[in-house]
């Protein structure tokens, strides 16, 4: 497998196969040798780059697994079981970046926030924090109600106290529970939504890579699409949390 791309973010260029292997002197490929098919040692690249994609957020799933077998097929531990020390702590180094790599691009809302993170946005490191957070004091974890859902997120939080103090006095109230249900089905439609307004960003992100070539854009530009991304992702994340604890509420 050849590179197909070179790409830079963060100043991680994806190296070309112009350098040469450190066992035969052969030309090689990025991650093995395509003569004596030694593993190479690792190059801080980022996860676009080590599969030679531009950072783009459509991407051939299917051909992204089919490299993967391939890359797991040379980059196995296994192959490396003879080499030396070194040969077979590179090959663990690959095959590890290799897997998180492949998990991380084959899902698009991973994909999504690890380009993110590339840019600078560390979402799921500050939700953890803040989790860690609310643990190590006792506080509720704030989040932020988005604005469109401000009335709705009110109304369900009084139905669910109701709910609540109706099963401690041994009450039941079917039609609260259907009212309940109604919200849910509502929040689960505009995160999916969500995901088709997230989708149109994509195509934005991926034809502004497409203007420069594979470099770096514009940082305005860049910031415009990102923010927009970074929008509906807390949006997203926040519905997705909500319905999680109506459905707690309706099984308990």
């Amino acid at each position: 497998m050849t590179t197909k791309y070179v790409i830079e973010i963060g100043a991680k260029p994806l190296p070309q196969d112009t350098h040469t292997c450190w066992s035969c002197g052969a030309m090689r490929a990025a991650h093995f040798c395509g003569s004596c098919g030694k593993v190479q040692p690792p190059q801080p690249v980022d996860y676009f780059a080590f599969f030679g994609l531009p950072p783009k957020l459509n991407i051939d799933v299917p051909a992204l697994e089919k490299d993967f077998y391939e890359f797991s097929r040379k980059l196995h531990p296994d192959l490396s079981a003879r080499g030396n020390a070194q040969e077979q702590q590179w090959s663990l180094e690959q095959s590890s970046l290799l897997n998180d790599a492949y998990r991380t691009l084959r899902d698009p809302i991973k994909r999504t926030q690890y380009l993110l993170r590339l840019e600078g946005f560390e979402l799921e490191e500050q939700s953890k924090a803040a989790t860690e957070q609310a643990r190590a004091t006792g506080e509720v974890k704030k989040q932020i109600v988005p604005p469109d859902l401000l009335e709705e997120v009110f109304e369900l939080n009084m139905q669910l106290e109701e709910l609540r103090m109706n099963r401690k006095m041994g009450d039941d109230d079917p039609n609260l529970t259907k009212e309940i249900q109604q919200h849910k089905a509502a929040l689960e439609a505009k995160h999916d939504a969500l995901l088709q307004e997230l989708q149109t960003y994509w195509a934005d992100w991926d034809a502004l890579v497409d203007r420069n070539h594979g470099a770096n854009a514009p940082a305005e530009e860049r910031q415009k699409i990102t923010a927009k991304m970074v929008d509906v992702l807390n949006r997203r994340n926040y519905i997705r949390n909500l319905v999680r604890d109506v459905n707690t509420a309706l099984e308990d």
